[in-house]
């Protein structure tokens, strides 16, 4: 039922842009992967399900993300993750809506890689905030690919660390994102 919503909304955001079908361009299973070094031990989650769309005439970008398809090597740590900080039942969800700011310095019709300045909101735990990453676009064979890595501080987003954990835990998470896009059809 929260995946069907999540992709409905997705699914109007995407039909906000108005454009040709030939400027969309989409993904189902982006990659997102998030690091913190911890002096206990490091927390490492992936999840291969978030949902993008790229309009490459524009230059907007959308990303959707389930938080409960983040997963983790030890079963604890994930459950930690969804009832003690992400509070995943209450925020089902994480998204950025954004712009590729120097989208003349990308050429989606010629093979190459491309910097890019990616800037927008950013919706953690209920908050959205603005957000800045820096991200590679990949143009080979006509496919689309795109990366990037950037930090965000739990507390701009209102995630708590238990008192018994505060010091152990870094307030900073590096955040990883590829998505491999596909035209939108």
């Amino acid at each position: 039922m929260k995946i069907n919503k999540l992709f409905a909304g997705i699914l109007i955001l995407a039909g906000a842009f108005q454009v040709n079908a030939q400027d969309m361009h989409q993904t189902r299973t982006a990659k997102i992967q998030f690091f913190s070094k911890t002096s206990v031990e490091n927390i490492d989650a992936v999840n291969k399900e978030a949902t993008s769309f790229l309009n490459t005439k524009t230059g907007d970008v959308v990303f959707a993300a389930l938080i409960k398809s983040f997963r983790f090597e030890k079963a604890l740590m994930e459950e930690h993750f969804n009832e003690n900080y992400m509070e995943s039942t209450k925020f089902p969800k994480s998204d950025f809506k954004g712009k590729i700011s120097n989208l003349a310095d990308v050429d989606f019709s010629k093979d190459g890689m491309y910097k890019a300045k990616v800037t927008g909101n950013l919706t953690m735990h209920g908050v959205t905030q603005p957000a800045t990453a820096d991200a590679i676009i990949t143009v080979k064979g006509g496919k689309i690919s795109a990366s990037s890595k950037f930090k965000v501080k739990l507390n701009d987003y209102k995630i708590e660390r238990p008192a018994v954990v505060a010091d152990k835990i870094s307030d900073t998470i590096e955040i990883s994102v590829d998505a491999a896009y596909e035209p939108k059809k």
